[in-house]
Order: structure tokens, then sequence, then C-alpha cells
């Protein structure tokens, strides 16, 4: 029998008696992984930023600008998330890639030149701060800073789904395939969105365009489903899979706490506020329970990201906004990992959990009449502190109101 030789091990069949392998072991790098150390810019791997100005960057020579990899606990593998600073009146190199791309600028005003091969004119349009926008799916782009300031944009890509899929850069970046449900060359492609229709899945509000010009002002419309007087959109963008909602909580009021689904990642656009995590095996009321240690609280400031669910398992969540005005938040969830998305036996009743009752088989949502005493103390503590009314309404508590849900 052979022996081991370094770097090239071979296996060894287990004594009698013994298990083959070993029941733990250093996880394996991604081709994604890779990919981000192979880029020489920072990966900050954090549960939260309270931040995003404050992330350390460098030189990134194949995008043209400085930024870092943003990796938030909970959406390893499941989606990728960057921050690029360019330089005043300076652009970003043209590239092309098989994967979705957002943008959400931050600061700083330009415009992006969109293309295909063989196709003489690029269609040109002008983004500023809080301009979200997406790249189509491996069309020819640009993106130009128009101003003698740094722009700063903020990157949501499936970049590592398709890389853990395809593990060739050279097709991810080469390819000069045109994918035509996702681009139209001969038309306006980035012009205002009109009108809402509903999601095809569940009926919410939705708003199919390219791009939004202002997200931080950007109408919204009512919901009610999270916390009373709740307002969202769902921004749907180049036939991408990649799941996003822009949202609203009112001003002295906090959301239930509900079950937001692996991978998903809030970015505080408005307002400001906090929020709570925990992992639902440890149940609805974990002070009652002795353990509120086990309870995330982070902090939400303009401009932070947060992941809602940040281990493996189910997490429930909540969201509390403690200032005088709303408080918004941009929620990002990547490919085929939010319940509107995921496959079954296409014409099967799907629930979401996140709108039932916990006390209903398969629900996900705690009725404020069931949620642990400390959250409304808690509360009203932090609203004191900040000078906000008090705007959570007695009737929000009685198990006999709307604002319980026991059906999908």
């Amino acid at each position: 029998m052979p022996h081991d030789v370094a770097g090239d091990p071979h296996w060894h069949e287990p004594g009698k008696d013994l298990y083959a392998g070993t029941p733990s072991w250093p996880r394996l790098a991604t081709p994604y992984d890779d990919f981000m150390e192979a880029q020489g810019v920072p990966i900050v791997r954090e549960i939260g930023i309270s931040n995003i100005f404050n992330l350390p960057m460098r030189r990134w020579e194949r995008m043209g600008g400085h930024g870092c990899f943003i990796q938030l606990f909970g959406t390893e593998g499941k989606w990728g998330s960057y921050l690029i600073q360019i330089s005043g009146s300076e652009s970003l190199n043209e590239e092309r890639h098989l994967y979705e791309e957002i943008y959400l600028v931050l600061e700083g005003r330009g415009t992006t030149e969109i293309w295909i091969e063989n196709h003489n004119r690029p269609e040109i349009f002008e983004w500023s701060k809080g301009t979200l926008f997406t790249i189509p799916m491996n069309v020819n782009h640009r993106i130009v800073n128009s101003s003698s300031n740094p722009a700063l944009l903020l990157a949501g890509t499936t970049a590592p789904n398709m890389l853990n899929l395809i593990r060739d850069e050279n097709i991810i970046f080469g390819s000069s395939i045109h994918l035509t449900t996702r681009y139209d060359p001969s038309g306006n492609n980035f012009k205002p969105a009109q009108g809402l229709r509903p999601d095809p899945a569940r009926g919410l509000a939705l708003c199919r365009t390219n791009v939004v010009a202002d997200v931080f002002t950007t109408e919204l419309y009512l919901d009610n489903r999270r916390t009373p007087g709740y307002r969202r959109m769902e921004p749907q963008m180049a036939e991408n899979v990649f799941y996003q909602y822009i949202s609203e909580h009112p001003a002295g009021r906090y959301s239930r706490a509900y079950s937001p689904g692996t991978a998903a990642a809030f970015i505080c656009i408005g307002g400001k506020g906090y929020s709570y995590t925990w992992p639902q095996e440890i149940g609805p009321t974990p002070w009652e329970n002795e353990q509120g240690d086990n309870v995330l609280r982070q902090e939400y400031n303009e401009i932070s990201m947060i992941s809602a669910a940040p281990m493996e398992g189910d997490w429930f969540h909540q969201h509390f906004s403690t200032g005088e005005t709303p408080l918004r938040l941009l929620g990002w969830y990547g490919p085929n990992n939010h319940l509107a998305q995921q496959a079954g036996i296409p014409g099967e009743n799907v629930v979401d959990p996140g709108m039932v009752d916990v006390t209903y088989p398969g629900g996900a949502s705690i009725p404020y009449h069931l949620e642990d005493p400390h959250v409304r103390e808690s509360y009203m503590g932090a609203i004191k502190a900040e000078g906000t009314k008090n705007r959570m309404e007695n009737k929000f508590y009685d198990k006999n109101t709307t604002y319980s849900f026991a059906g999908g």
C-alpha cells in the first residue's frame, strides 16, 4: 500500500469497529471564497455593520476603484455584497459577467453606460445618492462618476451562486452570450417606473423597473403585515431572481416578531431604531424563559446593515422604530432564498409562516399579545430616551383584533 505524500494523501480504510472519516473538519473554501481572496481587497465578515461608511477599503485593480467585500453571517454562498468607491471624475473598468448585480448609491452622482456586442450606441442613465439600479446580466457596462467628489456604491450580487456552480471565471467574465429576456437593446430599459402590479405569488405591491430614482423618498404602499401602518414595495428588476423590497415602519411603533427566512439582510436607509434576532428553538418568550442572553440586539442607523438570520436554522426577527421619522429598510435576500421564490410542486398551496401565529401549525409570527413582556418594556424605555411619542395603541395587544394572524 502506498504511503501518504505531502500534498497528495491517499485514503486509508478504517480498522475493524472504527468509522471512516472525521465528525468535524475545518470548512473548505468555495470558489467564491477563493475569488474574493484573489481580489486583494478586505473581506468584512460580520453579523452586522453599524456604519458602512467606516469599512476598510483598498485599491481594487480588477474593478478600477477602491472597495471591500461584505459577507454577513448567514449569507455565505447564498448571495454576495461589496462596497466600491469611484474617485472624482473617474470611472470603473468596463466589464460584463454572468451574474445579477444591484447597486445602491450611498454618495455621489454619475452615469452608467450599458451596451451589448455589435450594437452601436450604449444606453446611458443617470444616478445620484439614493438611486437603486441593476446591471442586466452579462451586458457590457461602465459606471462613471460625474462629480469631482468620490462616489460610493453598495452592491448585492448572485456572484457566489454562479461562481460556485460554474467554477470557471473565464466563463463568468468572458462569455459574450446575450440574454434577450434580461436586456433589449432597442428599448428604453431605464425609464421611470409606471404603475404597480401584484406580485405573482402573494399579491403584494410590485413595481417592474430597472431603476428607483431615490430609495430614501420613493413612495411605498400600505401593507400592514408587519406593523400597523407598515408600508412596502418590491422593485422587480431585469428579470432578476435576486429578491429585494423597500419597507417602512411608522415612527413610534414596532413590528411583530416573525421569521424572515434564511439569508435575509436589512440596510437602514431612513430613520433609526434597532432589531432583535433570536433562534426559534428558544421560543417566543426568551427573557421569560431565562434565554435573554441569546437574543441579539442590533442598532439601525443610516447607513447600517444587519443579518436577520445569522446562522443555520430558523430565527425570529423584530424591527423597532424609535425616532420621530419612520424606519425605512431595504431588504436583500439574494436568489431563491425568499419563501415566495422557493421551489416545490407547482400549484400546491404555500403558507407564509411569518404571516401565521405561532399558536397555529407551521406559524412563525408572534402576535403582540403573546410576545415577551420585556419587548414592550424595553421599547417604551427606548422611545422615552429619544423623546419619541408612543404610537403603539392598546388595541394592538388585543388578541381579538386584526393584528393577530391565524391564517395565510
